[in-house]
């Protein structure tokens, strides 16, 4: 009896990994075809002026990306911050630029946002010169969780979202993350699978990693944020922020570093 009880679990068990992709496309393409709210699309408007910069197409591919986004992801509010229609859409329209033209399962391993009303406080431990630990108090606009949770400055995702060409959006950034993380670590090249496509960006990532780092170094202006000098995975957030949001600097001054965004995302913003 223990047996057979045992076959009937490794039944179900192969029957829900075989159906369950199944009917989650199922349910999604069911959100798609939903219509787009009225109140969601003056949210839009309002909040999130960079979608009006998007061709008529990817404006709708968006709206459709924000439909299962949001009802897939759990958003809770921290320090009293309610959680609200407003807050919702103009997050997951910034994360889910990030998804136009590709396949995608929505950050799979994303389970919940957590939103708080500004920067937040996170204890840090780094060590000093002489290899000394100290513990640290920062203040952040975001921060990005293998364990399946983003954290997020509400403040900071207004003002974000607000300034469309100032290479600087918190979502956008932990989003990125996100996407670096898919494969497990965090380590500035995200899953990608042909070989010449992997060998080209580690080379480029990597020259242009070093050469902020030395622009860092000596405090050298830069278009990219000297926070992308910090590892490989900021470099990449860092990077994919500047993709978005100045595009015409980034083709100019880096334009190997903007080739591969492109491919990877599978857009170009110098278009809209």
């Amino acid at each position: 009896m223990l047996v057979l009880g045992l076959w009937v679990v490794a039944l179900l068990a192969v029957a829900w990994l075989v159906f369950e992709p199944a009917l989650t496309a199922w349910r999604r393409r069911k959100l798609k075809s939903r219509p787009f709210p009225v109140a969601w699309r003056d949210i839009l408007k309002q909040r999130v002026p960079y979608v009006r910069l998007l061709p008529a197409d990817l404006q709708l591919q968006l709206k459709r990306h924000i439909q299962v986004f949001m009802a897939e992801k759990e958003f809770i509010g921290c320090a009293g911050l309610p959680i609200t229609d407003e807050v919702r859409v103009t997050i997951a329209a910034q994360a889910c630029l990030l998804l136009l033209n590709r396949r995608t399962d929505y950050f799979h391993d994303l389970k919940s946002i957590l939103v708080y009303p500004d920067s937040f406080l996170v204890n840090r431990t780094r060590p000093d010169e002489a290899g000394v630990l100290h513990e640290q108090r920062q203040a952040l606009s975001g921060e990005s969780w293998s364990q399946g949770k983003v954290i997020l400055s509400w403040q900071d995702v207004l003002a974000g979202a607000a300034e469309v060409a100032d290479g600087r959006n918190v979502v956008i950034h932990e989003f990125a993350h996100q996407l670096d993380q898919e494969d497990g670590r965090a380590n500035g090249i995200p899953l990608i699978n042909r070989g010449v496509f992997r060998q080209r960006w580690t080379e480029v990532f990597t020259a242009e990693f070093a050469r902020l780092q030395q622009q860092a170094v000596h405090h050298q202006p830069t278009l990219l944020d000297h926070y992308g000098a910090t590892d490989p995975a900021e470099f990449f957030a860092v990077a994919s922020e500047t993709f978005f949001e100045q595009p015409a600097h980034l083709v100019q001054q880096h334009p190997a570093l903007y080739e591969l965004l492109s491919r990877y995302y599978r857009v170009n913003p110098l278009s809209w």
